[in-house]
């Protein structure tokens, strides 16, 4: 057991979330789930970033305050996150008190120390992205790269970090940490950036006043994604608690974007080497969801609705999806005809057909008397074998080989009630007890290997089935002794067309 720190990042609250946004927090959340299943002490950290260029504009065309728009589009987030079963410990809002401390404390220290300077920039900026970017970013008319509209010239007094003093100590870092990038193919990519040589970056605006006040010069507000970047810290209260920090960093586990990983692989190290703290332990850089190959976004209009999904299904069926259908890294094609057939083949016709079954029997064959387990499970259960190959897909980031696995267990668990026959077996009989004493512990089982992406029908299911606890991460025998009824169906089949009109 140890502890166990994991984020999001904060999500921009421009508008409503969408199944992009989705992904994050709920790989991030089952992860958690799985930390916390195996004992650690866990601390999962999202929320909303508030401030920036923006906010600001949207704020006005709604003829509201910033303030009041950000209250009302980051209770959007938190609302979607609670239906979507998220277990979150904690939600940063960066227009919070708190964070403002953080944020002025943390840049304020490395003002102290030298590194933050007076100066002018000029740049191609776009504001969906609240980034400048390098003209060899851009593609041609000067459109940015990943929202394809024009960026705008802007020139103002700026604060500038001094990132160019921090290349030998980054490149230093991720030689002495290589696991501080997962997958391999983004460390190398970030090391490939860092190598071609860094330039000071601008901290500062002075052209709008809806951010994090500069301490020393009240003109300035922080750019929004410096400000954002602290939202880490925040959460193990930097401003107020030192020896929470220490307890909890630099042992961070960030869960972002491959779109982002610039500002967290670089930007940030180098951020917090200069405010003098070690930079986070590990980065996990996940893909773009796609819709028919375009990055799945809020300003591309070709989002699917996660909440949409919830109410026509529940929220287990689109964790499940999102978990379950791709490895961390790659960009996927996402779509609900994928979602739906995956549903009926795993949830309703394996995992949800398996608890009505062995539920069901214990009903007919016992009188609903649970049996207990025996001492040991069948060696073609595989258990010991099934409960290391979930162990070890969460702990090489490959949750969806984790998921694997305890599928597995629930497609042989299934394949015992075929062989053993137990509807054949006498009414209750010692061998009746003992086949369904076998099914019913090995389905516990299998709901706790399946209850960080399903924690809804995991729970469900053990109730169907006369436990009162998850219980251990291992076979256990006995348990017998409470009475069931049959079981209601957990994930009944369904259709697109069905879910398409419930929606």
């Amino acid at each position: 057991m140890g502890r166990f720190y994991i984020t999001t990042p904060i999500f921009y609250v421009n508008g409503d979330p969408h199944l992009g946004t989705a992904y994050a927090v709920i790989l991030a959340d089952a992860i958690a789930r799985w930390h916390r299943l195996i004992g650690d002490e866990v601390r999962f950290v999202t929320g909303t970033d508030e401030h920036g260029l923006k906010i600001a504009q949207s704020a006005e065309a709604h003829g509201v305050s910033p303030q009041a728009w950000v209250d009302v589009t980051s209770a959007q987030f938190r609302r979607a996150w609670d239906a979507l079963e998220v277990s979150y410990d904690d939600f940063i809002r960066t227009t919070e008190p708190r964070h403002h401390r953080s944020v002025q404390r943390f840049l304020e220290r490395i003002h102290d120390r030298g590194d933050i300077y007076l100066g002018t920039y000029e740049g191609l900026y776009c504001v969906r992205c609240e980034a400048y970017y390098q003209p060899g970013e851009l593609e041609p008319g000067e459109l940015c790269p990943v929202h394809h509209v024009a960026c705008e010239r802007m020139r103002e007094e700026n604060y500038f970090f001094a990132l160019s003093r921090y290349q030998d100590r980054l490149l230093e870092h991720y030689e002495r940490h290589p696991e501080a990038i997962w997958p391999e193919s983004r460390r190398n990519e970030v090391l490939r950036f860092i190598e071609g040589g860094l330039t000071d970056i601008s901290i500062t605006r002075t052209s709008i006043d809806w951010g994090v006040r500069v301490p020393w010069d009240s003109r300035h507000v922080f750019y929004v994604w410096y400000d954002a970047l602290v939202n880490y810290l925040t959460a193990i209260g930097y401003a107020e608690d030192s020896a929470e920090v220490a307890a909890w960093w630099p042992a961070a586990h960030h869960l972002l974007g491959k779109d982002i990983l610039r500002f967290h692989a670089v930007w940030w190290p180098a951020m917090c080497l200069a405010a003098g703290i070690d930079p986070p332990a590990q980065l996990i850089v996940t893909g773009w969801l796609l819709n028919e190959g375009e990055k799945m976004s809020k300003s591309l209009a070709n989002q699917i609705d996660p909440l949409g999904v919830q109410r026509a299904l529940s929220a287990d069926a689109l964790r499940h999806y999102l978990v379950r259908s791709s490895a961390i890294g790659p960009d996927w094609d996402v779509s609900l005809e994928a979602l739906v057939a995956l549903y009926n083949a795993e949830l309703a016709n394996g995992f949800g057909n398996l608890v009505a079954r062995v539920g069901s029997l214990i009903v007919q064959r016992l009188g609903g008397h649970v049996p207990d387990a025996p001492a040991t499970p069948p060696d073609e259960l595989a258990i010991a074998e099934t409960i290391e190959a979930v162990r070890a897909g969460w702990e090489r980031w490959r949750p969806n080989d984790a998921m694997d696995a305890a599928i597995g267990l629930v497609h042989r668990l299934n394949a015992y009630l075929e062989a053993t026959e137990p509807w054949r077996l006498a009414k209750g009989s010692a061998e009746a007890a003992s086949v369904l004493g076998t099914a019913r512990e090995g389905a516990r089982l299998a709901s706790v290997l399946l209850s960080p992406a399903i924690p809804d029908g995991a729970e469900r299911a053990r109730r169907a089935l006369g436990f009162d606890e998850a219980g251990p991460l291992a076979w256990q025998p006995g348990m017998g002794g409470a009475t069931i009824t049959k079981p209601a169906p957990l994930f009944p089949r369904t259709d697109l067309d069905a879910v398409v009109g419930r929606r």
